[in-house]
């Protein structure tokens, strides 16, 4: 059977419902069922109330939620600062807090062709003449 909305199960529940209360005269055998089909739409109503109720009760809390994410991120954000004031951007303390110390990258060093360190001004001469090649 294919997937039928909730909304129009109870539609065709009602309509049923309707239907078979203005014609049990002539199908007296229908009466129980009659009876079993306006329980089952009496609960369905007061579910469907119930989860529109909770529904609205789940957004409420949702926003209090977001309300209070916001504010512990910027108490954490306050805090973070503290830490890091007190320690130091670089110490490996912050590691304890769950913070990245600050680790600079290793700087690129030039080296010439006779395996001493490129400086100033031949390090730029190298590196138009690299650009040059290509």
């Amino acid at each position: 059977m294919p997937y039928q909305r909730y909304p129009l199960i109870q539609q065709k529940m009602e309509g049923r419902s309707k239907a078979l209360a203005a014609n049990i005269e002539e199908t007296p055998h229908l009466k129980k069922p009659l009876a079993k089909l306006d329980a089952f739409l009496a609960q369905l109503k007061e579910l469907t109330a119930e989860q529109a109720r909770l529904t609205a009760a789940r957004q409420e809390v949702s926003k209090r939620i977001a309300e209070i994410m916001d504010e512990a991120k910027r108490l954490m954000t306050f805090v973070d600062l503290g830490v890091k004031n007190h320690y130091g951007n670089r110490s490996e303390k912050l590691v304890e807090y769950g913070l990245q110390p600050f680790r600079s990258k290793p700087r690129i060093r030039r080296v010439g062709p006779d395996g001493k360190r490129l400086r100033g001004k031949a390090v730029a001469a190298e590196a138009t003449a690299t650009r040059e090649d290509e």
